[in-house]
């Protein structure tokens, strides 16, 4: 009988839960440095940015809804250039056309009022264009996106009044119909004096209505630029991860446009607030003030810095990127070379760990197998924030069209919890068959490899891989007699790890919302398994399973707990209302009409109005291309635009159509849907300006002109080949007050933050023969 083995002394619990401690203080420190200052008051000194002055003009510029082309935007523009010639600028309106191509055969066009003002430099290396748009979306006033960063350039550009003349020019250009189009932006890159010579851009822009405002693009070849802001900036919230996720989206503002056009720079723009953006509730009183401080503060000084600088390389796109991201006490960079060393050394690390492994008692196979389990928990996290997201919308119905609920905090925290229930489960289970060593060096394979894949797809994303494996790598290495090394070394891994990737997990959520929590739950993972060894420190150092699963118990318990705390918090009422979107739509030539909405699974209110999504029999400004919510409508008496063909002629086998297209009420955009039996369009004009050419060789035109003129619009089509022409004039307008059996939305409810909400859109057909 073999001798009966030694009872293994229990673990003390007092160090890891103080190594745990340390770690949860340190990742608030990292998050909560992230958080914009206290606004500074109206009497502040004035070569500073104060909050306060730069709210007076919120307030004022963010009184009404001010869409592109209205008589409200109108206001807008001649208030900015009241105030800039009175701050001393030489300030004029750009007046012109800007046109952008959506696609093969669909084209976007705007009537546009730039403003544009210049404050000359003593001796110019070349020019610094400060950009923010004057217009709001249709639906509110736009306090946030983007009176904010108008009224901060107003205030930057006073406060340089206040000092010494800067080196270089800089220019404020406030652009017009963003929000349709980014057409200000392209008219003026296009046509304007000042920007055939290019510049550096700091491009503001908001998604939101609080948070810290993230620089989150810039243009490629970047480590001048972020040498420059990481060295001025005083509330540094930049990381090169965010570039690389942008641009892979086909999201874009002006900074977009510019870029395409040979400038650099750098857009900023604060995120979090989702709930109110584009929704009438984007107003002066909830746009935070501290993030309107952090905002006008890195404006102000990036101006100052960059206004002294010779700027004859920093607005020519460099070779290389910088990594960067942010640190509790500034901005961690190193430069872009770095970024392959690092991962092969995290590969190579994790080699030399297995080995030493090995020799340690864990073979090579367990470690394999734990690099693959380490695949689970990436997986399961995830899934585990988008089962959380879809039981409260089961839960609140409210919540589906919604990016974020309006009070997101407990949710987030809630979100956190999952992905620590399905990690330390995972880790609880699996430990007792492959053993500790093998699920930590498992895990940091798993990073290692990420930090590989990164560096090969998105080498500004690579560090939040490879440098948590690095420091688990070192602290492996340890000798692992002495439990009070182990745990040093876990928590200086832990520490690494935490600085790395909290801000990001922290930044994330907001930028893409709880209904896309899965991203952010995928880098909180990483964090979580980079943690393994100081949680190993409270496993049991032999049987016990019902300690084994006390800290994914104590997992669950928060998931339940943050959530039906959020649930409680964050309640639905007339300053955080569901958003509901609607859309009417009258076919004039047979009367028909309907209406129909985007939302994926309509609220109470909507419902009232529409039913099973279908394909409508026509095409409509953004509804276009797919089924939607319809329901049927009574017909209204609303005319639709008028054509009037003022030449038509056939050349060289081409035919060249002009019309003059004018809408009958008072309407926002026109659609001209021209379709040709056979033939293609080559050539197209509005307002004497081209259409894109990448928008031409079809069969068929969809030009959207945003503004129209009140005299209508005037357009000339060429079209090569084929049979007769129909041209299809669609007009649309906002607000549904006025219609057949439309009833107001009762307290708690109100319009959706889309371009579509409460659009009214009517539509004809022309036979050109």
């Amino acid at each position: 009988m073999p001798a009966a083995r030694p009872p293994v002394p229990e673990r003390g619990l007092l160090a890891p839960l103080l190594a745990l401690a340390l770690l949860a203080g340190l990742a608030a420190w990292s998050v909560l440095a992230l958080q914009p200052p206290s606004p500074a008051p109206a009497d502040a000194p004035a070569p500073s940015f104060s909050a306060a002055r730069a709210f007076e003009h919120v307030e004022r510029f963010a009184a009404e809804t001010h869409v592109a082309g209205s008589d409200a935007h109108q206001r807008v523009v001649d208030g900015l250039v009241s105030v800039l010639t009175d701050l001393g600028l030489d300030t004029r309106v750009q007046n012109a056309v800007g046109a952008s191509a959506s696609g093969p055969g669909a084209a976007e066009m705007a009537r546009v009022r730039n403003v544009v003002a210049v404050l000359p430099g003593t001796e110019p290396t070349g020019r610094l264009f400060l950009v923010a748009h004057t217009d709001s979306v249709e639906t509110g006033p736009g306090a946030s996106d983007d009176t904010a960063g108008v009224a901060t350039l107003l205030e930057t550009v006073r406060a340089l009044g206040e000092g010494q003349p800067l080196r270089n020019d800089v220019v404020v250009v406030l652009t017009d119909a963003e929000e349709a189009c980014l057409c200000g932006a392209e008219a003026f890159a296009a046509s304007h004096p000042l920007a055939p010579q290019g510049g550096v851009v700091l491009n503001l822009e908001a998604r939101g209505t609080t948070g810290p405002p993230i620089t989150f693009e810039t243009s490629r070849g970047n480590t001048g630029l972020a040498a420059r802001y990481a060295a001025a900036a005083p509330h540094p919230v930049a990381s090169s991860f965010a570039v690389e996720v942008y641009r892979t989206l086909p999201n874009d503002t002006d900074f977009s446009v510019l870029l395409a056009r040979g400038f650099t720079g750098l857009n900023t723009a604060f995120i979090d607030g989702n709930a109110a953006y584009h929704t009438p509730q984007d107003t002066p009183s909830r746009l935070d003030r501290g993030t309107l401080q952090a905002l006008g503060e890195n404006t102000l000084a990036l101006t100052r810095e960059l206004g002294d600088a010779d700027l004859t390389d920093l607005a020519r796109p460099g070779d290389v990127d910088a990594t960067y991201f942010p640190l509790p006490s500034g901005l961690a960079r190193y430069p872009g070379w770095l970024v392959w060393p690092l991962a092969g050394a995290a590969v190579l690390g994790v080699a030399a760990l297995a080995v030493v492994d090995r020799r340690r008692g864990s073979s090579l196979p367990r470690t394999l197998l734990g690099t693959a389990a380490a695949v689970v928990p990436l997986v399961l996290g995830p899934l585990g924030v988008v089962g959380l997201w879809q039981l409260l919308v089961l839960v609140r119905p409210g919540y589906a069209s919604m990016l974020d609920p309006w009070r997101p905090g407990w949710f987030r925290l809630a979100a956190v919890a999952v992905v620590l229930l399905v990690v330390l489960a995972w880790y609880a289970l699996l430990r007792r068959r492959l053993g500790a060593p093998a699920l930590r060096t498992g895990a940091l394979a798993l990073l290692a490899v990420l930090a590989v894949v990164l560096a090969a797809l998105a080498p500004g994303g690579s560090y939040l891989a490879a440098l948590p494996a690095l420091a688990g790598v070192l602290a492996g290495l340890l000798p692992v007699w002495s439990r009070p090394l182990r745990l040093v070394g876990g928590l200086v891994a832990g520490a690494v790890a935490v600085v790395v990737l909290a801000p990001t997990v922290s930044l994330f959520f907001p930028a893409l919302g709880l209904a896309g929590g899965a991203a952010p739950a995928a880098v909180t993972t990483l964090l979580v398994l980079a943690l393994l060894p100081v949680v190993e420190e409270l496993s049991p150092a032999g049987p016990g399973r019902l300690r084994a699963l006390a800290v994914p118990g104590v997992a669950a318990v928060l998931v339940v707990a943050l959530t039906v705390v959020g649930i409680a918090v964050d309640r639905f009422d007339q300053q955080h209302p569901v958003p509901s979107q609607l859309v009417y739509a009258l076919e004039a030539d047979t009367g028909e009409a309907w209406w129909a909405s985007t939302e994926s699974q309509p609220g109470e209110y909507t419902s009232r109005y529409v039913g099973t999504p279908r394909t409508l029999p026509h095409d409509y400004p953004y509804l276009a291309g797919g089924a939607v919510a319809v329901g049927p409508a009574e017909g209204a008496d609303l005319p639709p635009s008028t054509v009037e063909v003022l030449e038509d002629r056939v050349a060289d086998g081409r035919r060249t159509v002009t019309v003059r297209v004018r809408p009958q009420r008072d309407v926002r955009l026109v659609v001209l849907d021209l379709r040709t039996d056979g033939g293609r369009v080559v050539a197209a004009r509005a307002e004497a300006r081209d259409v894109p050419d990448a928008a031409l060789g079809q069969d068929r035109l969809w030009l959207t002109f945003h503004a129209p003129p009140q005299a209508g619009v005037e357009a000339t089509v060429t079209v090569e080949g084929g049979g007769p022409l129909s041209l299809r004039v669609v007009d649309g307008s906002d607000g549904l007050s006025g219609l057949p059996d439309f009833e107001p939305r009762p307290p708690g409810v109100d319009a959706a933050g889309t371009h579509s909400s409460d659009l009214v859109v009517v539509g004809a057909t022309t036979d050109l023969g």
